[in-house]
């Protein structure tokens, strides 16, 4: 009977969201300009959910999700179209979709390429909503069992894999990265006993580094000294023929769609990968399993339609460890989280019983989004060329005020500006230097739950780690940090590789 109860509240919210003007309008503005977002390179759904994140404080919590989530899918989506346009990737999610991409509209084919990739998107999308539904219940009946300990272990290992997949190069710079985020976490009064911490001070310190001004000088100032830096890119583009794609097409692919699809729920649903990470996880996967892997590459339908479900289906799959534990899967759902908090929204196994329905709004808004992405996207393609053709440097101005506005409107307060400005510049050379910005902003939004956590726990326990080793969840996720950490060493890699060499000689002579 539950089932059916969810069933019926889930489609009284559509129905509700639907009959309400200002939601449609609000939906299908903020897919457009997601869409336009990830179109041109430089802007990403990351930095355009941090602008708006500000700009949402006076809406309603329901519109403000509408809001942020459409510009977060229509940003994933529409990085394809200059990855297919121009090869040049309008996000880091679409880098792998320029893989075939590019080659297919070099052959004619960019209307076919961008109609079956916004098919198979929003077919993404709507696959992660149902994972979203059907796994949040069992999720947080998992999560009521924690204590202090399993979610001061559970932030941590989110700071710890975050800064593990994201490094270019060393571990250890997602580590640094992440720990980073980790001590800005702790800067203000603590929360149980209202003792400053370097604060050196300063009074505007003492309520702790807001989150939002963090996010947008992390993701936004970066982004514009980079791409004021950089050339602009000339390309040639072709006019685009069909764009619907034809159905028998799309059924021939749904086996590819739907594997897709659970490989980008997948990715998301671990903490701090992201959109990128599930796409090119997707086409490696769609290469290795092809009879002719050789076409990847040369303008392969099924590379397109591989990267671009997994990246789209990564947004549903960031929903599940951020609504029901409070740890982000990718950087927009970090910002969707600082949105929340703003909204007075915790995340966490409390949010079925603080907020029912809050999980069904959220799979509400995706299923919606998806076919908002699927209409807009099919009647903005041939626009789009047109506005890739702009300099993108002469976005950036534009860009630079948004997030000078977004920062100062929280709370209108002059001290956001001189936080957000140091923060950006140092994430910048920090990426000059190879250390990934990701962690940072995981290890300030999930600072406070580890650092509360933690001394909850040693204060109930009276300074005591053994809780740890005696509960199953803790003790699980001690080992598997323990593991992360030692898996890193060289003479772990070394007695790995001959454990392998030694089985391989072993089965080898089995045969003979």
């Amino acid at each position: 009977m539950m089932i059916f109860e969810r069933i019926g509240t889930f489609f009284g919210i559509i129905g509700g969201m639907l009959t309400d003007p200002v939601s449609v309008a609000v939906l299908f503005g903020s897919v457009v300009l997601g869409i336009l977002f990830g179109a041109m390179p430089g802007l990403t759904s990351t930095l355009g959910v941090a602008l708006l994140t500000a700009l949402t404080y006076s809406m309603d919590t329901e519109l403000a999700m509408v809001c942020l989530l459409s510009i977060y899918v229509g940003g994933t989506y529409g990085g394809s179209y200059a990855s297919i346009l121009l090869n040049i990737p309008g996000t880091a999610a679409s880098a792998a979709t320029a893989m075939d991409g590019y080659p297919l509209a070099c052959k004619g084919e960019a209307g076919r390429a961008i109609g079956l990739t916004t098919t198979s998107s929003a077919i993404g999308t709507i696959i992660s909503m149902l994972f979203v539904v059907s796994i949040s219940p069992l999720i947080s009946m998992f999560a009521l069992e924690f204590t202090s300990f399993e979610f001061f272990l559970l932030a941590f290992f989110g700071i710890l894999i975050s800064g593990t997949l994201t490094a270019p190069d060393l571990v250890v710079k997602g580590w640094i990265s992440g720990f980073l985020g980790l001590f800005l976490a702790c800067v203000g009064r603590d929360q149980l006993q209202f003792f400053p911490r370097f604060t050196f001070g300063i009074p505007e310190l003492d309520s702790g580094i807001e989150v939002v001004p963090v996010l947008i000088g992390a993701f936004g100032i970066p982004q514009i000294i980079e791409v004021l830096r950089g050339h602009e890119v000339k390309a040639k583009m072709k006019e685009l023929q069909r764009i619907i794609p034809e159905i028998g097409t799309v059924i021939r692919n749904i086996p590819a769609i739907i594997r897709s699809a659970l490989i980008g729920v997948g990715v998301g649903a671990v903490p701090g990968i992201g959109e990128d990470i599930a796409g090119w996880v997707s086409y490696g996967t769609a290469k290795n399993t092809s009879k002719h892997p050789e076409t990847f590459g040369k303008g392969e339908l099924k590379g397109v339609i591989a990267s671009e479900t997994a990246n789209n289906a990564c947004v549903g799959g960031a929903m599940i460890p951020l609504l029901n534990l409070g740890i982000p899967g990718s950087p927009p759902a970090a910002m969707l989280l600082g949105a929340l908090m703003l909204h007075g929204v915790t995340p966490g196994p409390m949010i079925t019983f603080e907020q029912p329905t809050f999980i069904l709004e959220v799979a509400a808004i995706l299923l919606l989004a998806s076919m908002a992405m699927w209409v807009a996207g099919m009647i903005l393609a041939k626009q789009v060329v047109k506005i890739l053709k702009i300099p993108t440097q002469l976005f950036m101005p534009i860009i630079g005020i948004l997030c000078i506005i977004g920062s100062y409107s929280l709370g209108l307060n002059i001290f956001n500006l001189y936080l957000m400005l140091p923060v950006g510049i140092i994430c910048y050379f920090l990426t000059l230097m190879g250390y990934p910005i990701a962690p940072l902003v995981i290890g300030v939004i999930l600072g406070p739950m580890a650092d509360v956590n933690l001394r909850r726990a040693l204060m109930v326990s009276q300074g005591s780690f053994m809780p740890v080793f005696e509960r199953p969840v803790s003790l699980i996720l001690f080992l598997i940090i323990v593991w992360m950490v030692v898996s890193q060493f060289k003479w772990y890699k070394r007695l790995m590789s001959k454990i392998k060499s030694l089985l391989f000689r072993k089965r080898s002579h089995n045969n003979i």
